[in-house]
C-alpha cells in the first residue's frame, strides 16, 4: 500500500481529503460542508469540497481519502455520482489503499439512506479503498445521513465522520 504522504494539496504540505457530492436541492451539499469542517479540524489536513460537476481525476489521485455523498435515488447513489466513478475507472489502481467513506440524504425517514451509502461503499471497495463508517460517537453505522436539511445533530455527525477520515489518513501515513 502506498504511503499517504505523497498526497499533498497545493504545495502547502497538508494532506488532502476530497469531499465529493451531488446535490439537487442543496441538502447533500449542506451535509458535505459539515463534513468539510470536521476534516479541517485535523491539523495537517485540508478538505477539498467538489460537486460532481467540478471534480477532476487529479482531485481523486491527489487525495489520501475520498468522502462521497449523494441523495437517495431509488435506494442507490444518484446517477451523477455513479458516472464519476464510472468515468474515473482508469485511475482505480491509483486509489488502492486510500481511505473511503460515504454519506447520504433523503426526503423520507425510511428513504434508503443505508442502501445508498452501501452503493457508494461498494464502488470504493472495487477501487481498492480502505472503508470507514462514522465513529461510535456519532451513529456507528455505514456513514452519516440525514432527512431533508441536516439538523444540528446531523451536522455534528458529519463533522465527526470528516474528522475520523482525516485522522485515519494521518495514521496510515505514520
Amino acid at each position: 500500500m502506498a504511503k499517504v504522504d505523497a498526497y499533498l494539496y497545493k504545495g502547502d504540505g497538508k494532506m488532502q481529503i476530497l469531499i465529493l457530492y451531488f446535490s439537487r436541492t442543496g441538502n447533500t451539499k449542506k451535509l458535505a460542508v459539515a463534513i468539510e469542517k470536521g476534516v479541517n479540524n485535523v491539523e495537517g489536513v485540508n478538505a477539498v469540497l467538489k460537486s460532481t460537476d467540478d471534480v477532476t481525476k487529479e482531485d481523486f489521485t491527489n487525495s489520501g481519502g475520498v468522502i462521497a455523498g449523494s441523495p437517495v435515488y431509488f435506494g442507490v447513489m444518484a446517477a451523477q455520482l455513479k458516472k464519476i466513478f464510472d468515468d474515473f475507472v482508469g485511475i482505480r489502481s491509483k486509489m488502492e489503499g486510500k481511505v473511503g467513506a460515504a454519506f447520504a440524504t433523503s426526503a423520507d425517514p425510511s428513504g434508503g439512506k443505508e442502501t445508498t451509502m452501501m452503493s457508494i461503499i461498494q464502488v470504493m471497495l472495487i477501487y481498492g479503498m480502505v472503508i470507514v463508517g462514522d465513529p461510535m460517537s456519532a451513529t456507528g453505522h455505514f456513514g452519516t445521513a440525514c432527512v431533508g436539511s441536516p439538523s444540528e445533530k446531523s451536522e455534528e455527525n458529519g463533522m465527526k465522520l470528516g474528522q475520523r477520515v482525516a485522522e485515519l489518513v494521518k495514521k496510515l501515513d505514520g
